[in-house]
């Protein structure tokens, strides 16, 4: 059985991005003075290594530490300098054609696994993730202004053979099963 540092910091790594504390002690079976507990465990655990645990309000989180700051920058550049290469345009051109898309319809349409490709394109600034409205457990990403520019077009809607390939995409939606396409 783990410690609830350890298991806090599981949960943490995984979701990779800030969590509620109520449902982290849901999670982990205990009470507020239990996780605050855990989360001084879990600092103490860290202090001197690359990670720290960051308390906002009412939302934990799990990131780099301040002084490797520069290391996952010059990562994070490395990333960025290289050219997309043809999985990240594909998931680009799914999420333009189709005016946003979640990971599991980009998925459907392609075929294959997407996470890497939209992590990439998220670390680009090329699409952003917001909410899905239909499903508030998963995320819908879309173009930002920063893809248009990379693309060379002014609105979405200036895409090569924008409204063919826009039409193509809507038919191959209403072949997408239901659980899939959130309806």
């Amino acid at each position: 059985m783990l410690r609830p540092s350890a298991a806090l910091e599981a949960l943490l790594f995984a979701h990779g991005e800030p969590v509620e504390k109520r449902e982290l002690e849901k999670m982990l079976g205990v009470d507020s003075e239990a996780l605050s507990a855990a989360v001084v465990q879990l600092r103490g655990d860290l202090e001197g290594r690359g990670l720290v645990v960051l308390e906002n309000g009412e939302h934990i989180e799990l990131r780099t530490a301040p002084e490797a700051s520069e290391l996952v920058m010059k990562l994070r550049e490395r990333d960025l300098a290289r050219d997309l290469g043809k999985a990240p345009l594909e998931v680009l051109a799914v999420v333009a054609y189709r005016g946003g898309a979640t990971r599991s319809e980009v998925d459907w349409v392609r075929g294959v696994n997407s996470t890497a490709s939209l992590r990439t394109l998220l670390m680009r600034g090329l699409v952003n993730a917001k909410e899905d409205p239909s499903d508030k457990r998963r995320m819908r990403y879309e173009i930002t202004t920063d893809a248009l520019a990379h693309l060379g077009v002014t609105r979405r809607e200036d895409l090569p053979r924008y409204n063919e390939l826009s039409l193509a995409t809507a038919a191959l939606e209403r072949e997408m099963p239901k659980s899939e396409s959130g309806a």
